[in-house]
């Protein structure tokens, strides 16, 4: 008889830890706060599949830039100000983890996940009446000034010498790879292994295949509380309409609202909810082939079928869905310095959407089992990197839950490693 496992959470981690517990035999439930037709934030976010992005968000020089930016109201970071004890341990976490060490740490391994995971989008492809626009075209870091270009050139060199592909281009070699919009720039790295695809397909590809495969689905719930045996053993996940659903084993994938249910667990898994603003332009004059970051600004660009995705920011600013009209004309005129075929007037009228990603001080995700309670598992503090991450996160959790052995060593991502 399987097993039953309860996976507390819907966003594109939780629905992929599904199916690959799914595709192991294990009778699924997935639990979701929210309803079925939902707008999360793996819904609107840039969609890209970046092997490029090795380098974690603590590294050298962040702490820097963070200092520097969050006094500008328009900047690509933001820290609303406030007492809170949480932020201010977090805050002192990421200052600790932010050096070249822990990035030569976290490097191959973010390498290996990426590439493990792009494997994995190319599989889930192919599956039977599948198609959420894989795109295996490439990434651009799109660098306006001259000495931006001459410092990505550096990080492309030791992307090489990672095994990552890259190519400094400059602003002819730029045109000429990507002719579908004009560019003011100074030149680009290219980044061929990157992928992009359209992030709400990706989601509704997973919950057809989840409904295949038999997976539960419980909508509209939040679990709020957990009945537990002997200090050590989840019994049942105890539901916000005061239900209880037992299970065997329990994975956590909530997202910004993960640390509230492992603060229950007496686990201490630090998370802030980082905002990011996506606008998404139909029908665009120009049409770029390619994905692109707008290195300078931190802003993404993403070519969504017809349509044209445009997004940014990080704002450290709590659990809260506020739309920062300052914060979104920001990526408006970085987005249009760029690419001076546009102009801001015509993204005014466009309804900005905006998302919650949990991020861990270290820049790294959570995942496996924790040694403070028996039966679960953590999927959980993605960042920026959920959606390239997906995949495979979802599938070493299967392989924990079925073996006790994942493929690859996750040892820096222990959800313990806080404790």
């Amino acid at each position: 008889m399987s097993r039953r496992i309860v996976i507390i959470g819907g966003g594109v981690i939780g629905l992929c830890t599904a199916y690959y517990c799914a595709r192991s035999g294990f009778k699924v439930i997935v639990v979701e706060r929210e309803p079925a037709r939902r707008d999360g934030c793996s819904f609107g976010n840039a969609g890209m599949i970046v092997p490029s992005h090795f380098v974690p968000l603590a590294a050298p020089g962040a702490v820097f830039l963070a200092l520097k930016w969050m006094w500008n109201p328009a900047s690509p970071f933001y820290l609303k100000p406030r007492l809170d004890r949480e932020l201010l341990d977090w805050g002192f976490k990421f200052w600790r983890a932010a050096n070249a060490v822990h990035v030569r740490r976290a490097a191959p391994l973010l390498r290996d996940l990426a590439f493990a995971s792009r494997a994995l989008f190319e599989e889930l492809s192919q599956l039977p009446l599948t198609d959420f626009g894989l795109a295996k075209k490439g990434l651009l870091m799109l660098c306006r000034e001259p000495h931006t270009l001459e410092e990505e050139a550096r990080t492309a060199a030791q992307a090489r010498v990672l095994g990552i592909p890259a190519e400094v281009l400059d602003a002819k070699g730029t045109a000429e790879l990507d002719p579908g919009a004009s560019l003011q720039i100074a030149g680009a790295v290219y980044f061929p292994k990157d992928c992009h695809l359209a992030p709400d397909r990706f989601v509704s590809t997973l919950q057809a295949q989840l409904e295949r495969l038999g997976v539960q689905n419980i909508w509209n719930q939040e679990v709020v509380d957990w009945r537990i045996q002997n200090g050590r053993q989840i019994r049942a996940a105890i539901l916000s309409d005061g239900k209880e659903i037992e299970a065997e084993e329990f994975v956590l994938c909530g997202g910004v609202w993960s640390p509230i249910l492992s603060r229950k667990l007496g686990l201490k898994i630090p998370t802030q909810a980082g905002k990011g603003y996506t606008l998404t332009l139909t029908q665009p004059r120009q049409l770029p082939h390619l994905c692109s970051i707008l290195t300078e600004a931190r802003v993404a660009v993403t070519p969504m079928g017809q349509n044209l995705r445009v997004g940014g920011t990080m704002e450290i600013a709590g659990l809260n869905h506020d739309v920062n009209p300052v914060r979104v004309r920001g990526i408006v005129d970085a987005f249009c310095r760029y690419f001076p075929g546009f102009n801001p007037p015509e993204l005014e009228g466009i309804r900005p959407w905006c998302g919650l990603r949990p991020c861990s001080p270290d820049g790294l995700p959570y995942l496996g089992r924790t040694e403070r309670i028996n039966n679960i598992s953590i999927d959980d503090g993605h960042a920026m990197m959920g959606m390239t991450l997906g995949p495979v996160t979802g599938k070493l959790i299967s392989e924990i839950l079925s073996t006790g052995k994942p493929s690859l060593d996750i040892t820096l991502l222990s959800p313990d490693r806080y404790h």
